[in-house]
């Protein structure tokens, strides 16, 4: 059968490449064509467009760049009426997916969702779109099932996709990957700044203005695969932050505690361990507008999961060098700390154990059985 993915971001392109590997062990005539990244292109099939193409952030950014967006919206719906796939996947990416979604179901397209839009987050009149327009929708945490079903829409959760890609990943051993990158014995404090420039820019600065502070540990930035290691000089001058691209997994494997922007990161670092302060630090125009649409409260993956305060949020003008000195002070030592990887822990169990991937690959190809 014929399939087109559609998936942004980082994020988006590694689970999309998990999706794929599972289809292509479900479906072994699967044709695949899609919008994605690097990992996505790893496992074959045909490459659209990257998601570093579209990579836009915060409602003055996307404002911005409407005739852009509104140029892939295009290019997009022509090459899938040209493609004629027998089921079209969105992954996450709501802004433009649920554009695309409208027209392909009108289209008469089967359309897929794996990870669903955040609609609990804002905008839940958004639902109502998604009941028209998504014939299968495949949630990744426990309290969208829940959520839909109070808009009588039943939905299907897979578990996170996150445990298998951390399971499966490509392992350096800590002997190795200290050697490598030449890390001394000093505990390492992970600095995971996001994989946008625009977040990069407003965060990385303020985090490395802790380093002096907290001379016993050694600062790491984990450089996203969406950007050059040319782009995060910039903001590396101290001498005890070492810089490493695209090993974030190895990173997180060994480091004592970390300061992480908000979003799929936050996830990542609690389910590898590691006691954690969350950041969020956007645009004025951005943060006012989301301030005013958002009804959550806490931004942080981690917390939103749990239901409670885990992990220490410090968003827009608290997130500052002194609050953050603080709050990494609290979990370097002390109870804070302890109470961490109980919490964490729990979590773990609450996202519903391995295999994400095939139990969604599974759930697309046995529409057509």
């Amino acid at each position: 059968m014929k399939y087109y993915i559609i998936a942004g971001e980082a994020s988006g392109d590694l689970h999309g490449a998990n999706l794929m590997k599972a289809l292509f062990k479900e479906d072994i005539n699967a044709d695949i064509r899609f919008w994605g990244g690097d990992l996505m292109q790893a496992e074959g099939g045909t490459i659209v467009s990257h998601y570093k193409e579209r990579a836009f952030m915060g409602f003055a950014e996307v404002i911005m760049n409407l005739r852009k967006i509104f140029g892939f919206i295009k290019f997009c719906k022509d090459d899938i009426a040209a493609f004629k796939p027998d089921a079209i996947i969105f992954i996450d990416n709501s802004g433009f997916n649920l554009r695309i979604a409208k027209w392909a179901k009108q289209q008469g397209f089967k359309t897929n969702y794996y990870i669903s839009p955040q609609v609990w987050a804002s905008r839940a009149g958004r639902v109502k779109a998604i009941k028209r327009d998504i014939d299968k929708m495949m949630v990744i945490l426990p309290f969208e099932e829940d959520f839909y079903q109070q808009y009588n829409y039943k939905v299907n959760f897979v578990g996170h996709p996150l445990i298998d890609a951390i399971a499966n990943r490509k392992q350096t051993s800590v002997e190795e990957f200290r050697e490598q990158y030449n890390l001394g014995a000093k505990p390492i404090i992970a600095l995971l700044p996001g994989s946008r420039k625009q977040e990069i820019t407003k965060m990385l600065s303020v985090m490395l203005s802790v380093v002096e502070k907290f001379e016993d540990y050694q600062f790491v930035v984990a450089g996203a695969p969406s950007q050059t290691d040319e782009f995060y000089q910039q903001f590396l001058k101290q001498s005890n932050v070492t810089f490493i691209a695209n090993q974030t997994y190895n990173l997180l494997n060994i480091s004592y505690a970390a300061i992480v922007a908000s979003g799929t990161a936050t996830l990542e670092t609690a389910l590898f361990k590691v006691p954690q302060v969350v950041c969020y630090k956007g645009s004025w125009l951005s943060y006012q507008i989301a301030k005013r649409i958002i009804t959550l409260d806490y931004i942080s993956l981690v917390n939103l999961i749990m239901n409670k305060e885990v992990v220490k949020e410090l968003i827009q003008n608290d997130f500052s060098t002194e609050n953050l000195v603080q709050e990494l002070q609290n979990i370097i030592d002390g109870p804070k700390r302890e109470q961490l990887f109980l919490d964490y822990f729990e979590l773990e169990q609450k996202l519903g154990g391995k295999g994400a991937s095939e139990k969604a690959a599974k759930l697309i190809y046995d529409q057509f059985r």
